[in-house]
């Protein structure tokens, strides 16, 4: 793994989606009409959905965020750098068909508020939320939003920004200006963030949440735009963000088209209304529709709707169609698409290559074992809690690193890293009990360090002899953990981390020069180096296909970024699996150097709210390493109730959890760590079903220090305690919960009698019930239609 936080991995960014711009008049609070996916009800037995209103903040405006080459002085990140107007729309834009107001790149003109509790007033009218453009300066930024009703009440929920520096924007540029005026080759972006706002009462007012001013190293909140969407009444239904994916439904390998349906109205939709979601449009039809049968008033879910072209319709054909949702009583709402249909081979270009997203295989999983393994398992030392131990060899590179003193003192100033090798063993190596392990952990995947920046790699790689089958092991470690998931764990997913560059290549050195005696400085061999390649043609791409096409690996984890061959090398692998006689869906995360990317990747990190775009957070079971550190006494590492709770906060937010293991140099996983991944699956054995194949809940990401939610769409409802619950458990939120549901607590097999107060749920916790769980205790809402 990187020792760095995501603004500096080499040539890295998150790729987002430009978007179109169109005039909007501003000036003061207006209804905007949104041309492609307003929900326009064509019965009357549904109610119509009122047109966003846009939201005006010149008159708060107190950032300058962007520049363009002939207009300088913006500020954004309180360094000098600012967004590139030249990339960027100027008035109306639409981002997942919600109209805002993007504000001027003018010279010298203030175009975004830095959130620092300013209240802006907006028109008093019964909302569903307001929905911000937001971006984060140095960092995720995020905070509580308040809410002012008419009444004098309010309600907080929580606003954020994602880091512009590369984060999963909405918006995006390029690069960015530097306070000098040139440009920085680095992708920048903007986000959107939602706020819930109670329907039930007339809002007059917001107050933006309390970060930092815009200063260097300090993490802000900017609001570029702000746009409300009122509430209807009676039956109504809003169809948001409608578009074709090139993802396949499980259950059936039909197309999906994604929708957001959003309850508008007033009264809940249950079963009895058969609201469906569907797709019409010529050259394909409709095989799998999406019920809806449980959504309360302002509640919000997303659904796949399953298509099959017609015969004779070539995969990739674009047509225009609509987005239908309806029920009793005729039409509730429609929204009109150009629909791309079926998946056409993938070509190495931006606008083909962004189209791919993160299969639904891995938006379910949600959690997964990362497996760091190589010749650093071997000297496996690094301060604790300080330093990356599998970056040892870099880090005796430098005399005032403790691993440079510590080398010396225990081998000698003679001892090559490449000395090494030979003691990189992996005799004891049982890849059965592995993978074994890893599904009793109650994981749905495993990714394995195929070659980390030491430049040796676990696999029979023809491009190199500097591989764990012609020396060290001499076994393919990959294709014998492969091979066995595949045997006696084929429920697993099985991915492979790739680092982008090697340290100290000599055709292509990250760190800038060739392997030498850190002490000496005179050169020493890097065993098994070929001289001559083109190091990104001749290795590193054709090290990835070999991946690619020998072992089928179904998530390319990459590393670093770098110089890369990665469009070549991503659209082969997106047809590799589209294309097999087996089809199966692939991944890619956000550090293969370049836009494309399915999901990103913090590490040792969580969010303070909800990020709607996919991302995973990784972390070791030591406190600060992910490869083996002998030096790690057991009791620092991480508790199965750290690992629960950690899982538990990051699916809520909508993240994977990839965590990680350090096995020794012979192969064997430190018992420490095995009893920690068994704990967690005896947690998981119990309470799995309200982490996988579940969603976020849209209305908020968690209550307080210890409630956090998830959904399973048209069931359940998940509370989850991440502390002890006492007699009754009170959630001060709006759970859709109605008479007659009935609730539970996972483990306890008797149901909890419930009520609700003053607009909080009031559930009666037995003494039984507490003793019951452990760690986490998960409530479930199981509703009935």
């Amino acid at each position: 793994m990187s020792t760095y936080p995501r603004r500096q991995v080499l040539g890295a960014a998150a790729g987002v989606a430009a978007v179109a711009a169109v005039p909007l008049a501003a000036g003061h609070a207006s209804a905007a009409p949104s041309s492609a996916t307003r929900s326009a009800a064509t019965d009357p037995a549904w109610g119509t959905v009122p047109d966003p209103v846009v939201v005006p903040l010149e008159a708060y405006f107190d950032n300058d965020a962007i520049d363009t080459a002939d207009a300088r002085g913006g500020n954004f990140d309180g360094s000098g750098y600012t967004f590139p107007g030249e990339e960027l729309p100027a008035g109306r834009v639409e981002v997942n068909g919600v109209p805002f107001a993007f504000p001027s790149s003018a010279a010298g003109a203030n175009n975004n508020v830095v959130a620092m509790g300013q209240r802006i007033d907006i028109p008093k009218a019964r909302y569903l939320s307001a929905l911000f453009l937001t971006a984060g300066s140095y960092g995720h930024a995020s905070g509580l939003a308040t809410v002012h009703y008419a009444d004098g009440s309010t309600s907080t929920g929580g606003v954020s920004g994602p880091d512009w520096y590369g984060a999963g924007g909405r918006l995006s540029a390029p690069y960015r200006y530097r306070p000098d005026g040139t440009k920085d080759e680095h992708q920048v972006g903007l986000g959107t963030s939602d706020l819930y706002i109670d329907p039930q009462r007339e809002a007059v007012a917001i107050t933006l949440p309390v970060t930092n001013p815009a200063q260097e190293y300090k993490t802000s909140l900017h609001v570029f735009a702000l746009t409300l969407q009122p509430a209807a009444t009676g039956r109504a239904v809003l169809l948001r963000d409608a578009h074709s994916t090139v993802s396949l439904l499980e259950d059936s390998g039909a197309q999906s088209v994604e929708a957001t349906v959003i309850n508008a109205g007033s009264v809940a939709i249950l079963a009895g209304d058969e609201l469906t979601v569907s797709v019409q449009v010529p050259g394909a039809r409709t095989v799998q529709p999406a019920p809806i049968t449980r959504l309360e008033p302002g509640e919000e879910v997303r659904v796949r709707v399953g298509i099959r072209n017609r015969v004779g319709v070539r995969p990739g054909t674009v047509q225009d169609g609509r987005v239908v949702a309806a029920g009793t009583g005729g039409t509730a709402a429609s929204s009109a698409r150009q629909l791309t249909l079926g998946v056409g081979d993938y070509q190495p270009t931006d606008a083909s290559l962004s189209q791919h997203q993160a299969p639904y295989w891995f938006h379910g999983a949600k959690f997964g074992i990362f497996i760091h393994w190589g010749v650093y398992s071997v000297p496996a030392w690094a301060p604790v809690g300080k330093q990356y131990a599998e970056w040892y060899w870099d880090q005796m590179q430098n005399p005032n690193n403790p691993a440079h003193a510590y080398h010396a003192e225990k081998y000698g100033t003679d001892f090559a890293y490449d000395d090494f090798i030979p003691m990189f063993t992996a005799q004891r190596f049982n890849p059965r009990s592995w993978v074994e392990l890893f599904r009793d952990a109650g994981a749905q995947y495993h990714v394995l360090t195929s070659k980390h920046h030491e430049g040796f790699a676990l696999w029979d790689t023809k491009v190199s002899d500097r591989n764990s089958v012609k020396m060290g092991p001499r076994r393919d470690l990959v294709k014998e953990l492969f091979d066995a998931s595949r045997a006696y764990t084929p429920e697993l997913h099985r991915g492979l981390y790739f680092s982008m560059p090697e340290w100290f290549n000599p055709d292509n050195p990250w760190m800038g020069h060739a392997p030498r005696n850190p002490y000496t400085l005179e050169p020493v061999p890097y065993t098994g180096y070929t001289a001559g390649k083109d190091y990104v043609k001749d290795v590193q791409a054709a090290q990835m296909l070999e991946l690619i096409h020998r072992y089928d690996t179904q998530i390319m984890w990459c590393d670093i970024g770098g110089v890369n061959d990665s469009y070549n090398v991503f659209a082969e692998y997106f047809n590799h699996g589209k294309n097999r006689p087996k089809p199966y869906e692939v991944t890619v995360n956000n550090r293969g150097g370049i836009p494309i990317h399915d999901f990103t990747t913090p590490e040792y990190t969580t969010y303070d709210n909800t990020v709607v775009a996919k991302w995973e957070s990784s972390r070791g079971l030591d406190p600060y390493s992910y490869g083996y550190n002998q030096a790690t006494p057991d009791d620092m590492y991480m508790t199965a109730e750290a690992i629960v709770h950690s899982l538990v906060d990051i699916v809520s937010k909508n993240g994977n959890f990839l965590l990680d293991i350090g096995p020794r140099a012979d192969g064997t996983i430190p018992e420490v760590m095995q009893t920690r991944l068994r704990e967690t699956g005896e947690w998981l054995a119990v309470n799995g079903e309200a982490i996988y194949d579940t969603t976020y809940w849209a209305r908020m990401a968690q209550l307080g220090e210890d409630l956090r939610f998830t959904v399973r769409q048209n069931e359940a409802f998940y509370i989850h305690s991440l502390a002890a619950p006492g007699a009754k458990l009170t959630v001060e939120a709006p759970v859709p919960i109605r008479s007659g549901d009935k609730v539970t607590l996972l483990g306890y097999k008797r149901p909890l009698t419930w009520t609700v107060r003053n607009g909080a749920l009031v559930i009666d916790v037995p003494e039984a019930a507490r003793k019951a769980g452990k760690h986490v205790w998960v409530f479930k809402v199981e509703w009935q239609n």
